[in-house]
């Protein structure tokens, strides 16, 4: 006999008439705008009632639809609100129903995580829970068919839910979401201040800054935050609001976000805005110059304009792709660096190009002024003084070598950018960094110190990519100060 978990929260967090719950998410699908780039292989999105969420989540859930015809299993993790469980449990159901249909559940990808001890089948936890449920009609109506892997996680740590999630990753037919609100019955400025924080905590992959009272969440979000730092995912943010900004009033809200997760791409894979394959080095030099000759002050102003309005916002400047010009909304991989009397004061990017390069400057502005871990965030008495510079990556390369004395032979200083990775740890040093690290040895020792391991270490698993860049400053314009005006 089938075992179908009937619908819990249909009538209360999202309507339980079909055409009425279609036409709902269909209106919130076809209000989000911008949603281009690669298909994420995770997202984070909300699970409150959908006139309160339901926009923040179809922002995410808009991104998935290009995959409709392949994803076909759906790893869903979800906080326990009403029965509390050790570990994750997951459902001995046959299938979920919804007002749209049931949902079939991957009884192998379940089975086959039931071996960990962290993991146990446990229906009572899922009989009343809404934070999975609530997503599935986004999920039916975004895709075409799929089998879901349902886990309700309770007392675990992120490791635990990491671990799990490495087991069922699988390949681009798997897609994973995280269920979390965030913010809780906080006054709507209290709410923009540690949602703001939240964003920043899963901006930098950073499980440790979530706090109890950030997100509803924060358990599983932080499993998929360790595990994206594991694999190198990159992670951005498309909508942080609060009930405040969609349907309720402004005294006590509930805060909102929704995050993708994009893979790095293929090893010597990439794109640019004219070409489907990767130029040569001397191609991405003379294109870059190039676009960075037509558009530089372009970006200039945009990155300063993304940090003033995160200053008054608590969030990066929206911006919409399709608005820019063909070269901006090609896809680009860019680090913003900021500086403070000459000194570091700030400084995130992307290794790899995975959105449009409008989008990556905006973005990582913003993270360099409020995200980077090593400085506190940017204040406004910060601006008079500061400078900015952005340099735009080309698509990095695998290095081949026998040992540390190979790779240190093939280094060119003043032109590599280099990424290293070994043990689970990565980092990345720009080319820029040559100027004070003129030295291989001392270059490549610091980059290990970076990435969390020791100056001198190495092994047989030692992974090496370098890249070029070409940097735009505003240092150059007549006015530099004119960026913060």
């Amino acid at each position: 006999m089938t075992s179908v978990r009937p619908a819990a929260v249909a009538g209360m967090f999202y309507p339980d008439d079909r055409r009425q719950l279609e036409a709902e998410v269909q209106f919130h699908l076809t209000q989000v705008h911008g949603a281009d780039g690669p298909v994420p292989k995770a997202i984070i999105a909300p699970h409150a009632g959908y006139v309160y969420s339901g926009p923040v989540a179809a922002s995410a859930y808009a991104r998935i639809a290009p995959a409709r015809d392949r994803i076909r299993r759906v790893v869903l993790l979800g906080p326990c609100h009403r029965v509390a469980v050790r570990g994750l449990a997951a459902s001995g159901a046959d299938a979920f129903d919804t007002p749209l249909g049931p949902v079939p559940l991957d009884k192998d990808a379940i089975a086959s995580i039931l071996d960990l001890p962290q993991v146990q089948v446990y229906d009572a936890t899922h009989a009343q829970e809404h934070s999975l449920e609530v997503h599935l009609p986004f999920l039916q109506e975004v895709l075409e068919s799929f089998a879901l892997v349902p886990l309700v996680v309770g007392d675990a740590s992120a490791d635990q839910v990491a671990d799990v999630l490495e087991r069922l990753w699988g390949g681009p037919e798997t897609l994973i979401v995280v269920s979390s609100d965030l913010s809780h019955y906080l006054d709507y400025d209290s709410a923009r201040r540690m949602d703001a924080a939240t964003c920043q905590a899963i901006e930098t992959l950073d499980p440790s800054r979530l706090g109890r009272d950030q997100a509803c969440g924060r358990v599983p979000v932080g499993g998929l935050l360790t595990l994206a730092r594991r694999r190198g995912l990159q992670v951005a943010t498309v909508d942080l609001r609060n009930s405040g900004d969609t349907a309720g009033g402004r005294d006590r809200v509930v805060g909102y976000g929704s995050w993708v997760f994009v893979e790095p791409a293929a090893e010597g894979a990439g794109e640019t805005a004219d070409e489907e394959e990767t130029p040569g080095e001397e191609a991405f030099v003379a294109q870059t110059r190039s676009l960075l000759e037509r558009h530089g002050t372009t970006l200039l102003h945009l990155a300063a304009a993304s940090v003033r309005y995160g200053l008054d916002n608590g969030q990066p400047l929206p911006v919409d792709s399709g608005q820019q010009t063909d070269d901006l909304r090609g896809l680009g991989a860019c680090f913003v660096t900021l500086k403070k009397g000459g000194k570091l004061r700030g400084c995130i990017g992307s290794p790899q190009a995975y959105r449009a390069l409008a989008v990556d400057v905006a973005e990582n502005a913003y993270s360099a002024a409020f995200g980077d871990r090593r400085f506190p965030r940017l204040e406004p008495r910060e601006l008079e003084d500061l400078s900015l510079s952005i340099s735009v990556l080309s698509a990095a390369s695998p290095m081949r070598f026998t040992d540390q004395a190979d790779l240190l032979a093939q280094l060119r200083p003043g032109i590599d950018g280099l990424i290293i990775e070994d043990s689970g740890s990565r980092a990345l040093f720009l080319p820029a960094v040559w100027e004070g690290l003129p030295k291989k040895e001392k270059f490549l020792s610091q980059l290990k110190v970076k990435a969390g391991l020791a100056a001198d270490h190495w092994s047989p698993d030692f992974k090496a990519w370098r890249f070029v860049a070409e940097e735009v400053s505003g240092d150059d314009l007549d006015d530099p100060s004119a960026l913060w005006a």
